[in-house]
């Protein structure tokens, strides 16, 4: 565990026997997360006080005993829904552990959805903890185990299928795809919004809304994220934060620093060491993670 301001606590890890699902456990009391997306699930136990949690149609709080589940791809927040903060534990599986326990449990195919974001259900929570605790005490059978029961307890109270688009992408959607591959191309010298728009053929305002309607963040926003996805690439591979921030295009190690911490719960050096300890522990070999 990381120790933050004041009462502040947080292990951002991952276990070599859960493959493909990093765990978070924190205590935050006045720590923000920064709007952001996650490529894969969100699945949370609040263990005390309450979360807030920011979401595209509008806020939620979750207390002791909650359960959040945020699909891939969605923006949200997190903060503290009260002011003693909030603790919780957290599984962030890839899309591929939700879907192969979907193709085992039940008619769900693809990358199902989750159609509820905030429930009251201890039992629930307590299976998440759980999980946690057998990853913490070095039972990977148990952790595994528990997170496939989880997951398809969830996915047979609360999944759906996945909805694909309605028709062939045109227009502003190209343009906002055209954009985001520009942007993620150029990390460490973006083109500014003048340039994405003549580069996409729309005009700067048009571009933001529909970057915005596609992906549910202005384009810097959602740089940012891809930044961050990128330096933890960067720093599971043994690379400084230095030398990390400067690739990924942050002004400074402290640039890193902030904006890291905003979006993924612990500063950049206490993640890099977390991953250091698996290598040592599996001989070099470091599984990749959900970012």
């Amino acid at each position: 565990m990381v120790v933050m301001a004041a009462g502040e606590q947080a292990r951002h890890w991952e276990h070599p026997g859960l493959p493909g699902v990093d765990l978070l456990r924190a205590r935050y009391i006045r720590h923000t997360f920064a709007r952001h997306a996650h490529d894969g699930y969100v699945i949370a136990a609040v263990t005390g006080g309450v979360e807030g949690i920011g979401l595209p149609g509008g806020a939620e709080r979750a207390g002791a005993g909650g359960v959040v589940l945020i699909n891939p791809g969605t923006p949200h927040t997190a903060y503290a829904g009260t002011e003693g903060g909030w603790s919780y534990r957290v599984l962030y599986p890839e899309p591929g552990v939700v879907a192969s326990v979907a193709a085992e449990t039940s008619s769900l195919r693809g990358t199902p959805a989750f159609t509820t974001t905030v429930l009251h259900d201890p039992a629930t929570a307590g299976m998440i903890a759980d999980v946690h605790r057998a990853a913490e005490h070095d039972n990977p059978l148990a952790a595994d185990t528990v997170l496939r029961l989880v997951v398809a307890r969830l996915l047979a109270r609360h999944g759906s299928a996945p909805t694909g688009p309605a028709v062939t992408p045109s227009g502003g959607p190209v343009a906002a795809a055209r954009a985001r591959d520009l942007l993620a191309a150029s990390l460490a010298g973006p083109p500014s919004l003048e340039r994405l728009a003549a580069e996409t053929g729309v005009s700067p305002f048009a571009l933001l809304r529909a970057f915005k309607k596609a992906y549910g963040l202005p384009p810097h926003a959602w740089l940012t994220g891809e930044r961050i996805r990128a330096a933890r690439r960067l720093l599971e591979a043994g690379a400084s934060p230095a030398d990390t921030a400067a690739a990924v295009g942050f002004s400074d190690q402290p640039h890193l620093n902030r904006h890291f911490t905003r979006i993924v719960g612990v500063p950049p050096g206490a993640y890099q060491r977390e991953r250091k300890n698996i290598q040592d522990r599996t001989g070099g070999l470091l599984l990749p993670s959900a970012v």
